[in-house]
């Protein structure tokens, strides 16, 4: 009889990681049988789907608060058929508010768990720590010092490397990219994502427009490329952009994120996963972040935060190559001038671009596959 892997995958990027993970367990033991909360990646790969993967997208302060009877009830029916059904092993995919919940209930019946995606305790709330240690038989690590991270604290844990790194073309030139795009093969281009998520645009959008005003007028010709995440993005970042005065200088996209960061010579870009998804493409970057006040007060006054950068690429290179600003240092003359000063000085753009790539090539380790053992040797 055939192994069965149990899986909960929130949102998106959830779902791309589960679908390569689906994958390379068939792959490696092609009589298992994959199911759980998925998405149509994993749909694709062959995962059985019991719930779609968008019924955890649910962000911000408030919307879990009145999501939770909706989230409660499906954690306890999913409980209630693994341990009726018992798979081999459960793997909850990020979402770790959800997952690990799931994981200590599946863990009290013995079945094996793995948390794919560790929570960031190593950056913020490391009191977590011991509720990962009551989910998880194992966690799979993206980055490399979240292994040492957990090595230090008797959790089991393996480093798989990063998925992004292993399909990401690293020092693509700008060419390609500007001839799809339309854009001239010597224009200044400037890649600009203001985030994916609609408080992260209301926040950071009116800042990113101003400061890209000033650039428009210190240097002319350039071009602004946004990739919007979705039609609602769109939506609101438009009118923020008119408000600026710089809606001429502007193309936004249908998403496209990567075309639009390769056919730059910078980006400007919320701190998040498009920062790595920048570096490890190979161009210089300036991030910015801003919080809801009242989160960003409570952070603070509480020390929760345990990381003195917030950006990714800095917490994985020797010295920090992204300028990065937080809350009120992110307004627009201090991001217009970061960005300048790298368009003004191609001796650092190309420091930087030499850092990405050995970041680069220390996360591109084939995370699908390595995801897969270790799942595996878990029951096999």
């Amino acid at each position: 009889m055939g192994l069965t892997v149990a899986l909960v995958a929130g949102e998106a990027s959830g779902d791309r990681l589960g679908a390569g993970l689906v994958r390379e367990l068939k792959a490696l033991a092609p009589d298992v049988t994959c199911e759980g909360v998925a998405g149509p990646l994993m749909r694709a790969a062959g995962c059985e789907v019991l719930a779609d993967s968008h019924e955890l997208a649910v962000m911000g302060l408030v919307e879990p608060l009145r999501e939770l009877p909706r989230l409660i009830a499906l954690r306890r029916r999913l409980v209630r058929r693994w341990q009726g059904t018992r798979p081999d092993v459960f793997v909850g995919i990020d979402s770790p508010d959800f997952n690990l919940g799931l994981e200590i209930a599946l863990k009290r019946a013995s079945i094996r768990t793995v948390q794919y995606v560790s929570p960031q305790v190593w950056a913020w709330r490391q009191g977590r720590l011991a509720k990962i240690a009551r989910a998880a038989d194992k966690v799979l690590c993206l980055l490399p010092f979240e292994k040492a991270f957990y090595d230090a604290h008797g959790q089991a844990a393996e480093f798989v490397g990063h998925p992004l790194a292993d399909t990401l073309v690293h020092g693509l030139p700008p060419l390609p990219a500007r001839d799809t795009l339309g854009i001239a093969e010597d224009a200044q281009v400037l890649a600009v994502l203001p985030g994916s998520r609609r408080g992260e645009v209301a926040r950071l959008g009116p800042v990113f427009a101003a400061a890209c005003r000033q650039l428009a007028e210190a240097r002319p010709g350039l071009v602004c490329v946004a990739p919007m995440a979705t039609p609602e993005i769109a939506a609101l970042f438009r009118p923020m952009l008119a408000q600026a005065g710089v809606a001429d200088v502007f193309r936004l996209l249908d998403g496209n994120a990567h075309t639009a960061i390769a056919a730059s010579d910078v980006v400007l870009l919320a701190s998040g996963t498009a920062a790595l998804e920048a570096a490890l493409i190979g161009r210089p970057m300036v991030a910015a972040y801003r919080l809801a006040a009242a989160t960003y007060a409570l952070a603070k006054g509480l020390n929760l935060v345990k990381v003195r950068h917030f950006t990714l690429p800095n917490l994985l290179t020797d010295e920090p190559m992204v300028p990065e600003f937080l809350q009120g240092e992110a307004n627009p003359a201090a991001l217009a001038g970061a960005v300048d000063a790298l368009f003004a000085d191609p001796g650092r753009r190309a420091a930087v671009r030499r850092e990405f790539a050995t970041l680069r090539d220390r996360l591109a380790r084939g995370a699908d596959r390595l995801a897969a053992r270790a799942v595996l040797e878990l029951v096999t």
